[in-house]
């Protein structure tokens, strides 16, 4: 696995692709998630080969690219139908790994007319990807707080989102894996022994707040991981080691101290400092 910086969750705005790859470079990461449809606008001016060499030339390893497909919206087939451009320059460049996320409420949906709503859009994704070699992760959303008590309970843990992998029957469906996500879902380390490398796309990381309750925890309010021990992380990242986890490894702090830095460089340097103490912390490094 491999530390990987993804400027947007850490409040890094504006950035050209080249810019990115040169910031994650200087700071000390491995791997760059990165943005599909710049990736494809560079392709198409100056060739694959050409967004190849930028990420060979800075020695950065990809990350995961966010999924074009809007599926939320009523058009959605839309963007379904323009999905294997990107994901034949994915495979091409190989960047192989794409994800989103899922809501773990709906105001309109029961559980199982939901299940059969989202089952449609993410098979449908799932079958372009896989025709071109790339796997699609799914992040299961786990705070309380998006579950209110009027709306409709949905899929929020790992269990119900590998239930939803394996429904996509496609072999290629699996976890964007957030510690945050397990922790606040209720989860334990001990739902990672159910699961092997190839259930994981990729991961996320980050803290907590100290001293809150499980439905206090707002999701936009996290902290860098290892900021506060209160999440598991060095647990965490030992079973991502024992099950050989490969991918690339994102912290996602939302955190105020971190999108105050105006200065890119000054955000992504302080991440990358707890993203080595997290290496250090599980033995890593």
């Amino acid at each position: 696995m491999y530390k990987t910086l993804s400027p947007g969750a850490l409040g890094i705005r504006g950035l050209s692709l080249r810019e990115s790859l040169k910031l994650a470079k200087d700071t000390g990461y491995e791997g760059l998630d990165f943005s599909i449809h710049e990736a494809a606008n560079l392709a198409e001016a100056q060739g694959a080969d050409y967004v190849r060499a930028l990420f060979d030339e800075a020695g950065i390893k990809y990350g995961a690219w966010g999924m074009t497909v809007r599926w939320q919206h009523e058009d959605w087939r839309a963007d379904l139908a323009a999905l294997p451009k990107y994901a034949a320059l994915g495979a091409e460049i190989g960047a192989l790994r794409s994800s989103t996320w899922c809501p773990p409420s709906s105001t309109e949906r029961e559980y199982d007319e939901n299940f059969a709503w989202h089952l449609e859009r993410f098979k449908a994704i799932a079958e372009v990807c896989n025709d071109h070699g790339i796997r699609f992760g799914i992040e299961f959303i786990g705070p309380q707080s998006l579950r209110p008590a009027d709306q409709h309970d949905f899929i929020y843990d790992m269990e119900g989102m590998l239930e939803m992998a394996a429904a996509c029957g496609t072999g290629n469906v699996g976890l964007l894996l957030d510690v945050w996500h397990l922790y606040t879902s209720g989860g334990s380390l001990d739902d990672m022994d159910k699961i092997s490398n190839a259930d994981i796309v990729n991961v996320h990381v980050n803290d907590a707040p100290a001293g809150l309750t499980m439905a206090e925890y707002n999701d936009h309010d996290r902290r860098l991981p290892t900021e506060t021990g209160v999440l598991p992380l060095e647990g965490f990242m030992k079973k991502l080691a024992t099950l050989g986890y490969d991918g690339p490894v994102t912290p996602e702090p939302f955190s105020k101290r971190v999108n105050a830095l105006e200065d890119p460089r000054a955000a992504a340097e302080l991440a990358a400092e707890y993203m080595d103490r997290l290496w250090a912390v599980a033995g890593l490094a």
